[in-house]
């Protein structure tokens, strides 16, 4: 009995830790699910106008809505990005309501990098962003090229001498000749329903190991 009793017991609270876990998951699914939703309502919300906007504030105003009217001055920063192929994001300055700030203008192939941009009037709709792109991997920015490897809102103001405000375009009016790459919850990783998936399977096999371990152990006692 002692051969079958701890088996079944071994099959059962392991099947019990699984099962958990991918109940969890689902749990966990459901919560990153109504995140997203709120995160993309407020993304697209109706934007604000960037004139009144104080201070920057990556806390406060992370994925504020704006429209922002001005002059885009040609002084660009070119960060390396493979969006639709090779090729840069685009962050320029756009001088509005008596200051400077930056806006992600979006995708040009390498070709176009040093093509002008500079327009004496533009409306940009998007939202101001803080991206965590920078890691201990990063390169340095090869400044003589003007390449940057990743966004980082700081440097990239102290280069272009502008507040560290972030507008990612949503859409630019005139046209520039840049495919904007606006801000979504794509981005946002929600992976618990596969973990969840995983979790379940595993509880299976542990049943079906359980179970054939049970019936080996029979036949060799009869």
């Amino acid at each position: 009995m002692r051969r079958i009793v701890l088996p079944l017991l071994m099959g059962v609270l392991g099947c019990a830790i699984l099962i958990g876990l991918g109940v969890w998951q689902v749990q966990r699914l459901s919560w990153k699910t109504a995140i997203l939703a709120d995160l993309d309502a407020r993304i697209l919300a109706a934007p604000v106008p960037l004139s009144g906007v104080g201070t920057a504030d990556p806390q406060a105003q992370r994925f504020l809505p704006v429209v922002a009217e001005g002059r885009l001055t040609g002084e660009e920063i070119h960060v390396l990005s493979a969006a639709d192929g090779p090729g840069y994001r685009v962050i320029g300055v756009l001088e509005t309501g008596g200051r400077r700030v930056m806006a992600d203008l979006g995708f040009v192939p390498l070709g176009a990098k040093d093509l002008s941009r500079a327009t004496p009037q533009a409306m940009i709709t998007g939202n101001l962003h803080w991206p965590q792109e920078v890691d201990d991997w990063t390169p340095a920015p090869d400044t003589a090229a003007n390449i940057w490897y990743a966004r980082d809102v700081g440097p990239m103001a102290a280069a272009l001498g502008t507040a560290p405000l972030l507008v990612v375009a949503r859409r630019i009016t005139p046209a520039i000749g840049t495919a904007p790459m606006p801000l979504d919850s794509g981005a946002v990783p929600n992976d618990h329903l596969g973990y969840a998936i995983t979790w379940f399977s595993l509880a299976a096999v542990w049943a079906v190991m359980t179970g054939f371990f049970l019936w080996r152990g029979r036949r060799a006692a009869s």
